[in-house]
């Protein structure tokens, strides 16, 4: 018997038909003589569907302000989870599954004061190991939990994967079984690349560097309490017909697990990518101390996420320039914001262009293996691949590109490092 917690995302969950097929997933797993909580999303779409009304309520209501009270977002937004547990908690017990909804504030889930985007403080998973334990089925609304103000705080998009690693943390969970529309963690991405293979495990590490990277399978703070927690996790598809399941044998779809316990470690793990990345270049800047600081705190205070930076000094070490990425959609932002701090960086002119694409090459095995980056560079000049900027770390290499050459820079890269081999 283990202890396990089950999450659901959207498309699981995204009709009452799709509602009841969780219900029996969840009934294979109880009849097995396992502990069992669930962790779900709202229905596909719900969740966009009620931002936008929320978005939309200062104008109907003809507020000369856009701007709303993001406790009463939470409020409305979270509403979309506390259906689905609901829903699911009547369709297990209509086919004879003792089950109970919990909100985030009944368990207690607690969070900081940031509403909209509350990180998780602490979980009492007492009560939680109290129920399961006497067999029944605790079915909890995701992507919620109670903030200091005693106010209904959500976690922001892709929380409920985080609510779900953090109660299995919570309750000592053997594993925490993520269910969503793909079987596993690919090689890349197959919509790309046909030749795309499943990963049977992938470790903590290098699922969340591709989780930053652009794969949308996890999200990346709950791989992030997944690696600190040691939660052992699986990737499953919600679409795997219950009754072909053993309950009793090892989960189908890929294990995000301690590097200890993948024996052989390819040098390459997988190829990940992301699209709408903008490049700006500030050019002959003063080369001084605090430089750095000035550029990158006010866009830090903006909120505009700053990826790659690479800096060039000129020979005689009074200038330099600085280049880094922002995402698309944050470019005309960051060029306000650096426009502003003019007199203060000191730049000769600036220079921007958006469309690029960040490409990523991942792996453990390249801790121990001299070659890996060059082989990546030399693959993408025999295809004409311009390369403009680098950055890396102990498992990966990351490479921006023209977002022309997305398709056939992956194809190469997933080629060129054996990935596309059985």
């Amino acid at each position: 018997m283990a202890r396990i917690v089950m999450k659901f995302g959207g498309t699981s969950v995204a009709n009452l038909e799709r509602i009841h097929n969780v219900a029996r997933h969840v009934k294979r797993e109880v009849d097995a003589g396992h502990e069992v909580a669930v962790v779900v999303s709202a229905m596909s779409g719900k969740t966009n569907e009620l931002v936008g009304w929320v978005q939309d309520m200062p104008k109907v209501a003809g507020a000369a302000s856009p701007f709303f009270d993001a406790r009463e977002y939470d409020a409305v937004v979270a509403s979309g989870e506390q259906v689905t547990s609901g829903l699911l908690a009547i369709a297990l017990q209509a086919i004879g599954v003792d089950a109970r909804s919990w909100q985030g504030w009944q368990i207690p889930l607690r969070t900081d004061a940031a509403h909209a985007s509350a990180r998780i403080d602490s979980i009492d998973g007492a009560l939680l190991i109290s129920r399961m334990a006497q067999g029944q089925v605790a079915v909890i609304a995701g992507f919620q939990g109670i903030a200091p103000d005693n106010r209904i705080a959500t976690l922001g998009r892709g929380g409920s994967d985080t609510s779900a690693v953090a109660i299995a943390a919570a309750v000592n969970a053997d594993r925490c079984d993520i269910y969503t529309d793909v079987d596993g963690v690919y090689t890349t991405d197959p919509r790309i690349e046909p030749k795309a293979r499943r990963l049977a495990k992938v470790a903590f590490e290098e699922m969340l560097e591709m989780a930053s990277l652009g794969s949308k399978v996890l999200q990346v703070r709950s791989v992030e309490l997944a690696m600190v927690h040691k939660v052992r996790t699986f990737v499953r598809s919600s679409f795997d017909k219950p009754e072909d399941i053993d309950p009793h044998g090892e989960p189908p779809g890929t294990l995000i697990c301690d590097e200890d316990e993948i024996v052989e470690q390819e040098v390459v793990t997988g190829i990940a990518y992301a699209k709408d990345e903008a490049q700006v270049s500030l050019r002959r800047v003063a080369d001084r101390p605090g430089v750095a600081a000035a550029v990158f705190g006010p866009l830090a205070e903006a909120n505009i996420n700053v990826d790659m930076i690479v800096q060039n000094i000129s020979e005689d070490g009074s200038k330099t320039d600085m280049t880094f990425t922002v995402p698309n959609g944050d470019l005309a932002k960051a060029l306000a914001v650096i426009e502003a701090a003019r007199g203060e960086i000191a730049y000769d002119a600036v220079q921007s262009e958006p469309g690029l694409t960040k490409v990523s090459v991942v792996g453990i095995g390249m801790r121990s293996h001299a070659g890996v980056a060059a082989t990546a560079f030399k693959a993408l000049s025999q295809k004409g691949i311009n390369i403009r900027a680098i950055t890396t770390s102990e498992i990966k290499i990351s490479i921006l590109i023209d977002g022309a050459y997305t398709e056939l820079a992956v194809r190469t890269l997933h080629s060129v490092y054996g990935l596309d081999k059985a």
